[in-house]
Order: structure tokens, then C-alpha cells, then sequence
């Protein structure tokens, strides 16, 4: 099945959030998003980290000051990209991990159409995404936990975001599939 995109409230240029915890299939679900909203512009939250190539400050249990600082810088360049190519006419699809209360921070930052996709996939899920793709991206919460006892940390940090946007839980669907589900579902993701 196809959904049409030609029509609607999907074809207005939006700049469009998505986040979920780390393994939840924020990239390559926001990446298969921007290919069918077209014109559209993938930003991904780790290539905006990436830009720091001489003291980057890395997020971790106890953050210093610089890596929450580099934190909101990269969260702003995000919502200054996603704000210009919405300027241009063209949607902006920005995915990254941003939990709780920095999520509406985050769509307060723009004053073009936003529209906001939350991935929650089931905490076993994700950890078992992580076990196979071995990124080692919960390595710096793990403690003396598991690997399931840091994604449930950070879902549960995910449940403080405000109830607002799509939430998907994209636990039995291929990324195809998720796409497919937002665009069916494009004017719940649509936020004030």
C-alpha cells in the first residue's frame, strides 16, 4: 500500500521532528520520510555533533557543563536548518534525541509549521536492535545494568515528553511500514 502525498495538509512544507530513544529507528525512518515529502531536507541530529571536530564534549551519566552546552547548540542548529528550509518551500525532517520538556523547546524554536513523530518501540525491542547493530550507544549508561535497564532508562525519560504530536509504536513494523503510518496519520503528527 502507497499512501497518496499528493494532497492535504501533508504537501504544506513542515518542519518536522522526530525523536525516540537511541535504536528506535529515528534515522532511517526520518531518512525514508524526507525521500516521499518532496522537496525535503534530512537533518540528523549526530551529523550536527559530528561538527565538532576539536573539543567535543560528550553527552554522558554526568554531563559537564560543555557537553550540555554543545548539546543545545546542536538542538538550535537543528531548529535554525529546519526553519530555513521551510523558508525555502521545502520540508525539513530533523531527527534527534530530544526527551521531556526539550522536545516543546525545541518546536517553541520555530515559527514555521511543525509537526512532531515520537518512535516508542517496546524497551525489549530496542534493546535487542542495539544488541545486533553493536554501536555501543547505551555503553556510557550502562553502569552495572543491562542493556534493557538503559533503554528503559532512557523510554522512561522519553515518557516525560508531553503528549502531544504522532507517537508511534513502530515495535512490529518495518521502517517502511512506520513511514507509511505517519503519512496516514500525518495531521495528528501536525502541532500547533
Amino acid at each position: 500500500m502507497s499512501t497518496s502525498i499528493g494532497t492535504g495538509s501533508v504537501r504544506e512544507p513542515t518542519a518536522t521532528l522526530i525523536t525516540g530513544v537511541q535504536a528506535s529507528g529515528k534515522t532511517t525512518v526520518g531518512r525514508l520520510l524526507a525521500e516521499r515529502l518532496s522537496p525535503a531536507a534530512f537533518i540528523e541530529g549526530d551529523d550536527l555533533w559530528r561538527m565538532v571536530v576539536s573539543g567535543r564534549a560528550d553527552m554522558s551519566e554526568t554531563p559537564s557543563d560543555a557537553a550540555l552546552a554543545q548539546l543545545q547548540l546542536r538542538y538550535r542548529h537543528g531548529a535554525m536548518l529546519s526553519q530555513s528550509f521551510v523558508g525555502a518551500g521545502i520540508h525539513a525532517v530533523h531527527v534527534d534525541n530530544i526527551y521531556g520538556t526539550g522536545v516543546t523547546d525545541q518546536l517553541d524554536r520555530l515559527s514555521c509549521r511543525r509537526a512532531l513523530v515520537v518512535l516508542r518501540p517496546s524497551v525489549e525491542a530496542v534493546a535487542g536492535r542495539e544488541a545486533r547493530r553493536g554501536t555501543g550507544a547505551y555503553d556510557a549508561w550502562l553502569g552495572e545494568g543491562t542493556i534493557v535497564d538503559a533503554v528503559r532508562r532512557f523510554d522512561d525519560w522519553l515518557a516525560e515528553t508531553p503528549s502531544i504530536g504522532l507517537w508511534v509504536d513502530s515495535t512490529g513494523q518495518s521502517a517502511e511500514q512506520t513511514v507509511e503510518w505517519i503519512l496516514a496519520h500525518w495531521d495528528q503528527a501536525v502541532v500547533g
